[in-house]
């Protein structure tokens, strides 16, 4: 791969579980939680006692690293010195159909040394994790070790004192309870033990780091796997009740036994992780170009892994978001709705999964509105929405029932069954109605693009009215109520006919809102009539919209309308997927490649940045980098009704 990383993921499995390099080299700088603070995991290999430093920052030299590469599941570098060449590769292994599996909160680290110079060396490999990996921030609670004996492996675990589950929300936020716990393969080679050790700025004699050494004499090649695991001993709390993680759900609920599986998995679980990613890369490639495959490559790890999975009361999955800097708010639909694409590909269960808590709180008396929540909570306790304080004129009521029409019509059409929407069938049916009286021309009010402001007669928002309306049809005439479903195809079609009259500019193009002529936005909303194949909008119409988002295209992607600079990475997609030729797609996404490869900011994937300057401007690994998968949803015509 070319892209350079703007971070590069390391250990991937959820909002609390997530550390990244933010450098161009591993050991260049401290390992990081995607938050930016440190959670350092340092690695030294010794050669014949002369230690060099390949992972985080030490006082050893550091070994030159001549490359580095990143798939769908695998994170690999290579380093070397003078007489010994280093592989270090990490892999998560977040196969989606395989749920527990995706849940299992255990990354692998395997290192292989091999001898340049012909010559038996004695080599050791020392792994250090400092104790702030299971802090907010270090120093704040005491911390304990324990180290234990498997027949397969050795462990050793460091977790806070005391431990409090759940015991708050934020954004800005890591995990304080629950336990790390860092493993070796046993191996007939080698020697390995595991230790507490101080840190040199510990708060007190209580903190410190957990050690690992493995010792290799005289040989040529060494390999040795090593696992990282969280057991975070709760995983949310929802309305009300303290949830495991979904790998608890079924088999034994202990982090030493799904260790223990992990390894016994690992080898068959390398080779199938290698084909999903080889596969998706080939199929990114064909259908958007080599650029468009390195983008997927880098957002799915990210997507999945600022989800928690868990399942509910009734054993049903839960798959909930966090709006990671954004607000830290939990199972947002705004921000599930530009997810899906990744999801309706590969297992659309987690897309249920992510509307399940809305419509159990839209249906209970603690919702006090007609439309749609925007949010169940602040992550990681979900017990009703927190944003605007519930306050009318912060909610997004427009946006928030199209979106979950919109997903609920997508689950149905990617499965061929209607049984999801039943079950939630009230609500729906509430929710479309709302849309019916005043989703075409929109009050002033918030989208998803919140940060933009409120805004009447917003264009894009009303095709998002629009475009719920024609699924809702959709879902009414799986059920087989034909005049019902004539009735909203009817009105979605007259709706979007006026449309085009309201919203035309002199040129062709379409404006931000009705009422301003001459401006632009990004008409993001627009694809669902392109997956499903509805024609609700006479597309023909769009020639000189879609033109123009090549030609209005900064150094670094389009900017979002014609009020700022900005951009956000999803809806560029979006746009570009729109666009009929792959060639003129592959245009479009070039500036924003080139602004992940030139970004000064070095974060996880942000979604929202400026256009000229590649600077972020806010949000940062999101699950929205899931909606890059667009193109390859198009292409692969899962949401198209042809299919029924």
């Amino acid at each position: 791969m070319k892209l350079r990383y703007p971070a590069t993921p390391l250990i991937t499995v959820d909002p609390f579980f997530s550390i990244w390099s933010t450098t161009n080299q591993l050991n260049a700088d401290i390992t990081r939680h995607w938050t930016g603070k440190q959670q350092r995991i340092t690695g030294i290999l010794e050669i014949d006692q002369v230690p060099y430093c390949f992972m985080g920052l030490s006082e050893a030299v550091s070994m030159k690293q001549m490359k580095v590469e990143v798939d769908a599941l695998f994170t690999k570098y290579l380093f070397c010195v003078a007489e010994t060449e280093l592989e270090v590769s990490f892999m998560t292994p977040l196969l989606l159909k395989e749920l527990e599996l995706c849940s299992r909160p255990v990354t692998y680290m395997e290192v292989n040394a091999r001898s340049k110079d012909g010559v038996k060396h004695n080599y050791r490999i020392k792994i250090l994790v400092d104790d702030e990996i299971c802090l907010d921030h270090k120093g704040q609670w005491d911390t304990e070790f324990d180290f234990g004996d498997q027949e397969r492996y050795q462990w050793g675990r460091v977790g806070s004192v005391p431990q409090k589950f759940l015991n708050k929300s934020g954004d800005d936020h890591r995990i304080d309870w629950g336990y790390f716990y860092m493993a070796v393969e046993k191996s007939t080679s080698s020697t390995a033990e595991l230790t507490q050790q101080s840190s040199a700025d510990a708060v007190d004699t209580k903190s410190g780091q957990l050690q690992l050494v493995v010792d290799f004499p005289a040989t040529e090649a060494v390999k040795t796997l090593i696992t990282y695991a969280y057991d975070d001993m709760k995983g949310l709390e929802y309305f009300g009740k303290h949830l495991d993680a979904l790998w608890k759900r079924s088999g034994s609920p202990f982090i030493l036994d799904a260790i223990d599986s992990a390894y016994g998995e690992y080898p068959v679980l390398k080779t199938r992780c290698k084909e999903f990613a080889q596969k998706l890369q080939e199929e990114a490639t064909d259908c958007g170009g080599e650029e468009y495959a390195e983008l997927l490559a880098l957002a799915y790890r990210q997507s999945i892994a600022a989800h928690k999975l868990c399942s509910d009361e009734d054993g049903k999955v839960l798959f909930i978001s966090k709006e990671c800097f954004s607000n830290g708010c939990g199972a947002t639909v705004d921000v599930s709705y530009p997810s899906v694409p990744l999801y309706l590909i590969y297992n659309p269960e987690l897309v249920k999964g992510m509307l399940r808590p809305i419509f159990r709180y839209a249906a209970s008396p603690d919702w006090p509105f007609e439309f749609a929540p925007h949010d169940v909570g602040q992550y990681p306790i979900l017990n009703g929405q927190v944003y605007g304080d519930n306050k009318l004129e912060y909610q997004m009521p427009i946006e928030e029932c199209g979106n979950m029409l919109i997903m609920t019509t997508a689950i149905a059409i990617a499965q061929k069954d209607i049984s999801f929407a039943n079950e939630n069938w009230s609500l729906l049916e509430r929710w479309a109605e709302y849309l019916q009286l005043a989703g075409f021309d929109p009050e002033n009010q918030l989208c998803t693009d919140d940060f933009a402001g409120h805004l009447a007669h917003n264009c894009n928002l009303s095709i998002k009215a629009i475009m719920g309306l024609a699924g809702f049809s959709i879902l009414c005439k799986m059920r087989e109520e034909e005049d019902k479903a004539e009735q909203y195809l009817a009105l979605a079609k007259d709706y979007a006919d006026q449309w085009i009259a309201k919203a035309v500019n002199e040129d062709g193009t379409f404006r931000l809102a009705f009422d301003r002529e001459g401006s632009f936005s990004m008409k993001y909303n627009l694809i669902w009539d392109k997956l499903w194949g509805t024609n609700i909008f006479d597309l023909s119409k769009f020639t000189e919209e879609f033109a123009s988002y090549i030609k209005r295209s900064n150094q670094f992607g389009m900017p979002l309308d014609n009020r700022a600079d900005y951009t956000k990475s999803d809806w560029l997609l979006w746009c570009a997927t729109l666009l009929d030729s792959k060639e003129d797609f592959m245009k479009m996404i070039t500036p924003l490649y080139a602004a992940y490869h030139n970004t000064p900011s070095r974060t996880p994937m942000t979604d929202w940045y400026d256009t000229k300057t590649a600077i972020q401007r806010g949000f940062q690994n999101r699950t929205v980098q899931g909606g890059l998968f667009i193109k390859l949803l198009l292409e692969q015509g899962l949401c198209h009704l042809k299919a029924e």
